[in-house]
């Protein structure tokens, strides 16, 4: 009678190693690992901090094959809601909820190892949905690309506390840029990954600014006739559909379908063009000019040497735009141009311009 390793060796000579890796086959591409495979696929780290998660979202979509990938997070109190928008294959309706199962995974052959260290063990999104309140697919089919949305509890899986500072860049001596300095936020990590894949198109803000870049973006692809005559947005990847929306009314219903929840108020503006599409995260971080001298306008800064760098000031005030929707929508009032914020003695101030709806 033959000792296990010995069948073992005989099968995996005569039907490939898939055999030994394998306890079974989902169908369209998608398998459940055995244990000593996903063991032998075992991650760098687990996930210990949310921006850990954003990273393991983040390689999950360049896994499959994403070009580009939308990012949208916010926090309402003690809940971060993040949403994440890709152009990648997708996965079919009937495994939505396998892909969360332990050893799940679509690279039977494809294993990453990356500086955040190895992929495809099929582990990622089981212990993400095991550390956050609620994971799931939210719209997504074969080739239509992926939104997910990931609602996760602040006191019982920590993030940083300074979520606004963008991490200062600086060029290498292979000629590559690198992130030098900053906190270990989540803008951090999607800006080490968008460096790290250049070759993917990367997008980071608020559900509005990602709605308003979606509706940008998808409008430059979609010829006139996807815009005016397609009645199911199923029928589009999931990026391009806020697009088709033909009044604020429906845009409201397509971006919830996706994991992006706006406002009426806002879709309006979204339809309106007010709300200017995001920039790559690779352009704002690379391109960003350094200021001139202290007296910059990208520069504010008081006796006490405090600073707030151009790129905190943009996004501090995309976040403030956000916030004034809520009072907007309350007292009918419209925001002028963009909140000004200034530095002095005394702190950090904001101003709203408005003008009363009719």
């Amino acid at each position: 009678m033959p000792d296990n390793d010995s069948l073992l060796g005989f099968l995996t000579s005569v039907s490939g190693d898939q055999y030994v890796k394998v306890e079974e086959n989902l169908g369209d591409g998608f398998v459940r690992l055995k244990i000593s495979e996903a063991e032998r696929r075992q991650a760098k780290h687990d996930i210990r901090s949310f921006e850990d998660i954003v990273v393991e979202l983040l390689r999950n979509s360049r896994d499959a094959h994403a070009r580009r990938i939308f990012v949208a997070t916010s926090r309402e109190g003690d809940l971060r809601h993040l949403t994440v928008v890709d152009d990648g294959v997708g996965v079919p309706t009937h495994l939505q909820e396998a892909i969360f199962q332990p050893r799940v995974t679509s690279k039977l052959e494809t294993m990453v190892m990356d500086r955040w260290g190895v992929h495809g063990r099929g582990m990622a999104l089981f212990s993400v949905r095991s550390n956050v309140q609620e994971a799931r697919v939210v719209a997504s089919d074969s080739h239509r690309g992926l939104a997910l949305a990931i609602v996760s509890d602040t006191t019982k899986l920590a993030e940083r506390a300074d979520q606004s500072a963008w991490p200062t860049v600086e060029t290498g001596e292979d000629g590559r840029s690198k992130v030098a300095r900053g906190p270990h936020n989540i803008i951090r990590g999607v800006v080490e990954f968008a460096l790290e894949h250049p070759e993917v198109d990367v997008y980071l803000g608020t559900p509005t600014e990602v709605v308003a870049t979606l509706h940008s973006l998808a409008h430059a692809c979609l010829d006139t006739s996807q815009l005016m005559f397609c009645d199911d947005p199923g029928k589009l990847p999931v990026w391009q559909r806020p697009a088709i929306a033909a009044d604020a009314d429906e845009l409201v219903a397509v971006a919830t379908s996706i994991g992006l929840p706006v406002s009426e108020r806002t879709a309006h503006r979204v339809l309106a063009g007010d709300l200017s599409a995001l920039d790559r995260v690779a352009e704002m971080v690379i391109d960003a000019p350094e200021p001139a001298a202290p007296k910059s306008p990208d520069i504010y800064k008081d006796r006490r040497g405090i600073k707030l760098h151009h790129t905190d000031i943009a996004a501090f005030k995309r976040e403030l735009e956000g916030a004034f929707d809520y009072i907007a929508e309350r007292y009918y009032l419209q925001l002028k141009g963009e909140p000004r914020v200034t530095v002095d003695r005394e702190g950090i101030s904001v101003r709203f311009q408005v003008e009363k709806d009719d």
